[in-house]
């Protein structure tokens, strides 16, 4: 049984996430209160398995709250949020501070809005419930610690590239990393579950953050040193040889393993355009989106890497990549900026 508790100011959202999650013969709500300081009060004496948190509310905030509970006693937990701009950024930022997942919820027609979304919403709390929220280190690792994984054949006429894949918890990964990588690193190609309108102001935070450019990928982008972009949400981002450059190619299209823009849509490309010059690297996440993708692109010469379990929020990706034999080492989160830059530099040495 998955025990629940909301924290929304707004009595209506309560009474039908409760509906909606009751219905769930697996799922219980244990409790309900209009804003954090309530929450807390009931909380200590009954503490849920997931968070379902809103961040717009009287007397604390959510992302105060939150950044509270992750320091106390972390807790998976689920941003409920609406899709203004406003409401996207502050739902960015409690990504960051260990918020596993955002559903967003409409502010007209609010009752039949979050009743479509009732079937992902308990498929988002089931998955939460199995996550591992974490305190991540910011410090850069030792240089010593990290040990580069043997270098495919490369083709030097052409750039190098990383392709990150990653889902829950990738949002506090992905920051970890390009928060430490110098300007002169690859070109990197991001594929990041989240929900449209979200990935545009994920970008932007990041971007104020990272010595490297970070910026939400348009339709035919130039894939460079110093710069990484990020797939949109809603849409598919795929690699595409142009000469001896790379661009990326955003495209709608159906959802792969239910999921828009998918990590297997981009890393299939990568294999198929650019082969041994890559570093595929597949991170944190429900699912097993990425893991035949992976394996395409160790078939093509590619490095490949999974995050290993400890450092993982939910090993779920890593280890359908690591059990299909597309990953040629694990490695901590700690080791991957450092490994990255050294893709890169042994493309500059020779």
């Amino acid at each position: 049984m998955i025990r629940v508790f909301i924290v929304d100011d707004s009595a209506l959202v309560r009474q039908v996430l409760t509906q909606c999650l009751d219905s769930h013969p697996n799922i219980k709500v244990i409790g309900q209160a209009a804003d954090p300081l309530y929450a807390i009060d009931k909380m200590r004496r009954d503490w849920p398995d997931v968070l379902i948190l809103d961040v717009e509310m009287p007397r604390m905030d959510g992302l105060t709250f939150l950044r509270q509970i992750m320091a106390e006693r972390p807790t998976p937990t689920l941003i409920c949020s609406t899709l203004t701009e406003q409401g996207s950024a502050v739902s960015v930022e409690a990504l960051a501070a260990g918020a596993v997942g955002v559903f967003t919820k409409a502010r007209l027609g609010l009752r039949q809005s979050l009743e479509q979304l009732s079937g992902e919403l308990i498929r988002k709390v089931e998955e939460s419930a199995r996550a591992r929220p974490m305190a991540l280190r910011h410090s850069p690792p030792a240089a010593e610690s990290a040990t580069m994984v043997p270098p495919a054949t490369v083709l030097r006429t052409t750039d190098r590239v990383v392709a990150l894949g990653c889902s829950t918890g990738g949002t506090q990964a992905l920051e970890f990393i390009l928060r430490q990588l110098p300007r002169d690193c690859p070109g990197i190609v991001i594929v990041q579950h989240m929900p449209e309108k979200f990935t545009a102001d994920f970008a932007r935070r990041l971007d104020k953050l990272c010595q490297i450019e970070v910026r939400e990928a348009r339709h035919l982008d130039r894939v460079h040193s110093g710069l990484a972009l990020l797939a949109p949400g809603g849409l598919h981002m795929q690699l595409k040889r142009s000469g001896a450059h790379y661009q990326v190619e955003v495209l709608d299209g159906p959802p792969v393993n239910r999921h828009k823009p998918s990590v297997d849509v981009l890393f299939r490309s990568v294999a198929r355009q650019a082969g041994a010059n890559t570093l595929g690297v597949i991170m944190t996440g429900m699912g097993d989106d990425g893991a035949r993708g992976l394996l395409a692109m160790r078939d093509s010469g590619a490095t490949t890497i999974a995050q290993d379990e400890a450092s993982c929020v939910v090993f779920g990706m890593p280890k359908e990549a690591i059990r299909l034999g597309a990953a040629q080492a694990v490695e901590p989160l700690a080791k991957l900026p450092k490994l990255i830059q050294l893709f890169g530099d042994s493309n500059r040495h020779g």
